[in-house]
């Protein structure tokens, strides 16, 4: 660290992009990947794709776009493949040589494409575009609309396309549930399975692509077999199922030299399965499945399935690992998979005969990693964050040698103090260690007199897990800490990676099971003595939110409080979400049946106890967790003329926090600081109101 280095501010986001889509080139030797970096004066998040020497030597930018994804490489090497946004058009699939040059756009179609996956012999590329029934019909009739004779017969258009897409859905006719994610309405589309030939050189014209499915199903990203024969992929077996989370099965689609052939399904009921793979012979089929019943805190399991059938085997139950994510070996030479372990997410072998699952060794116990892609030659690329530095690009050869690939962060964090991690574990009420951490702020002196602020952070979930090493919160982790606070965070009862009792642990009991375990770690820290009791503050986002308000609506120990797109009405929440089985399932049945139960574990119910100043930030466009909840909260207070504040963000998702606009990020973070500046950071010669110390279930 340098002596002149200075502490995180707000503005640092605008520096702190992030990597995604790691993807190793056949021969092993480079690595592309999607670079996020954020444009201040657009106020926009843009996307690239840039290029990696795995030896080490600096990387590139591979693409000119700002909104590039998904690469992925030619089984020879020669060509790269990736979906690009040029201009106001949608999403298209382009190829680009190895070597560099202009990108060839393949696909013009309506509606844009997705998940591209090139045919083992590099022939083919299949990918994902959405359609109606009344669309595929008339693709299927051969009628197509004719080629502008010029670019402004083009715009008119694309122009009229728009103004009758609009008016199909004013008003709009909602049938089936869900009918909303993310930011956006659903409509009556769904995503079918393309194939379309790749010119052997820039000179041929580029074929039509070709749909191999047709179904009211939205068919999830494709995965060729080995012998090049069909693609893997996942859809529901029960359309009425009203669910855009669970009921899933893997499934086969046969490609035909022409037409196309139904389905094959290869699972069955009983559990929920996605992303499968095939082994590199083609013998066999893995995939991650999680059970219907329980699908929300059960541990999400590897399973493994002979190609021709039969009953999936799980690999990794009996290691009591919740599988993120998944690659083969070459060879056959089992798989490795990510599972978050006590605040990191490592990388773990696993065998195919179901013996133990092997965590790599000679990684750093902090790191979290979010996304990795194996090699033919066993070269594994990975994007990964740890306590010193966010997230970078790392590749680690098939000897257990590691180099770091991307140094993009260096410039700000050798300006910059960055507070350690401190790994607290901590006994809670009933016995069980809970395990935390602690930034304290720079120039910390425990002995200071009058002590120091305390900013409790509360993950999401429940069922997330945080650590050192996670990179959504670590920029605002450190900027907390350099604002005078001393910093505290939990995995409480609930959370990933501590087995799979932990995380049912919260299974119809919300708040009584884990507010005591947060409690207990501020209760460690006051035990130190540094700490003023007078001034903690506590925060968090949608589960972190529920639980900011359970905590406040509970106990007065707290000078301050900001909830972020809480949940604070279960009986609400179920009906407005497009996430209506959450509370379904994790509370074991519908709001009709548990109207007490919900209502008894809703903060909604308790905010007339409410007497600490309360923030309350949340999206307009949220669907996962409505405004709606923010909005009861919010009234409930003012009616009762207690000090509250509601800030509410247009345009934005579940996700504000994380992907959202610059500018909305950064307003966030600078609001929830503010806050709680105003009650726990008094001016010279100011007094600090007293908190009290009682807390109730």
């Amino acid at each position: 660290m340098q002596t002149n280095a200075s502490p995180f501010v707000i503005e640092d986001l605008y520096r702190l992009g992030w990597l995604e889509d790691p993807q190793v080139s056949p021969d092993g030797r480079e690595v592309v990947f999607v670079r996020v970096t954020m444009d201040r004066p657009a106020n926009a998040n843009r996307r690239a794709i840039w290029i990696a020497p795995v030896d080490g030597g600096p990387p590139r930018r591979f693409t000119s776009g700002t909104k590039d994804s998904a690469p992925r490489w030619s089984p020879d090497g020669r060509w790269l493949a990736f979906v690009g946004v040029r201009g106001d058009d949608p999403p298209q699939l382009y190829v680009l040589w190895r070597d560099g040059g202009e990108a060839r756009r393949l696909t013009s179609l309506p509606q844009g494409v997705s998940d591209p996956a090139w045919s083992p012999d590099g022939r083919r590329i299949a990918f994902l575009s959405r359609l109606n029934a009344a669309e595929r019909a008339l693709e299927d009739s051969g009628e197509s609309e004719p080629e502008s004779a010029d670019e402004f017969t083009r715009k008119q258009r694309a122009e009229r396309r728009k103004y009758e897409e609009e008016r199909r859905f004013d008003p709009r006719v909602v049938r089936r549930l869900p009918y909303r994610a993310g930011v956006e309405f659903f409509d009556d589309r769904y995503a079918q399975i393309y194939v379309i030939e790749v010119p052997d050189d820039d000179d041929a014209p580029v074929p039509a692509p070709r749909r191999i499915t047709d179904a009211d199903l939205d068919f999830g990203a494709p995965v060729w077999m080995p012998d090049g024969q069909a693609v893997l992929t996942t859809a529901t077996r029960d359309p009425e199922g009203d669910s855009q989370f669970f009921f899933f099965d893997v499934l086969r689609v046969p490609v035909l030299p022409e037409g196309r052939a139904d389905p094959q399904r290869l699972t069955n009921p009983g559990f929920t399965h996605f992303a499968p793979q095939p082994s590199p012979d083609g013998r066999w089929i893995a995939c991650l499945r999680s059970p219907e019943g329980q699908p929300f805190a059960s541990a999400t399991s590897l399973v493994v399935m002979d190609a021709s059938g039969g009953e999936p085997r799980d690999l990794t139950t009996a290691a009591d690992l919740n599988i993120a994510a998944y690659d083969w070996l070459p060879g056959n030479d089992g798989l490795l998979c990510l599972a978050g372990y006590r605040g990191a997410q490592p990388l773990w072998r696993v065998a195919l005969d179901g013996g133990e699952c092997e965590r790599l060794a000679q990684m750093p116990d902090d790191r979290f990693i979010a996304e990795f892609d194996v090699g033919r030659d066993g070269t594994v690329a990975f994007v990964a964050g740890e306590a010193a530095n966010p997230c970078e690009l790392y590749a680690r050869n098939v000897h257990g040698v590691e180099r770091r690939l991307t140094a993009f962060n260096a410039p700000l964090l050798d300006e910059r103090i960055v507070a350690p991690f401190e790994e607290l574990v901590y006994t809670a009420p009933d016995g069980c260690a809970v395990q935390g951490w602690v930034l304290h702020p720079p120039g910390f002196d425990p002995a200071r007199p009058g002590g120091y602020p305390l900013a409790v952070y509360i993950h999401g979930g429940p069922h997330l897990m945080w650590g050192p090493g996670v990179r959504s919160m670590w920029h605002e982790l450190q900027t907390a800490a350099a604002r005078g606070y001393v910093v505290f965070f939990c995995n409480p009862r609930g959370s990933d990676g501590y087995g799979n009792a932990w995380r049912l642990a919260t299974q119809a009991n919300w708040g009584f099971a884990d507010a005591p375990d947060v409690h207990a770690g501020i209760d460690a820290l006051i035990a130190r003595g540094y700490i003023d009791p007078r001034r903690v503050a506590v925060t968090g986002g949608s589960y972190g939110g529920y639980l900011t308000a359970w905590l406040i609506a509970h106990s007065d120990r707290f000078a301050c409080a900001a909830a972020a797109r809480g949940v604070y009405n279960l009986l609400t929440q179920h009906s407005t979400s497009d996430a209506h089985e959450l509370v379904e399932l994790v509370f074991e049945g519908f709001p009709w049946e548990n109207h007490d139960v919900l209502w008894r574990h809703s903060p909604l119910a308790y905010a007339h106890r409410i007497s600490t100043p309360l923030l309350i930030l949340h999206a307009e466009r949220d669907y996962r967790v409505p405004i709606s909840e923010a909005e009861q909260l919010f009234t409930f207070l003012r009616r009762r003329k207690q000090i509250v504040e509601f800030v509410r963000y247009p345009r934005e998702g579940h996700e504000l926090t994380r992907t959202g606009e610059p500018e909305h990020r950064a307003d966030h973070m600078r609001r929830v600081l503010d806050w709680f500046d105003r009650f726990c950071q008094p001016q010279s010669g100011d007094d600090v109101a007293p908190r009290g110390e009682h807390t109730d279930g």
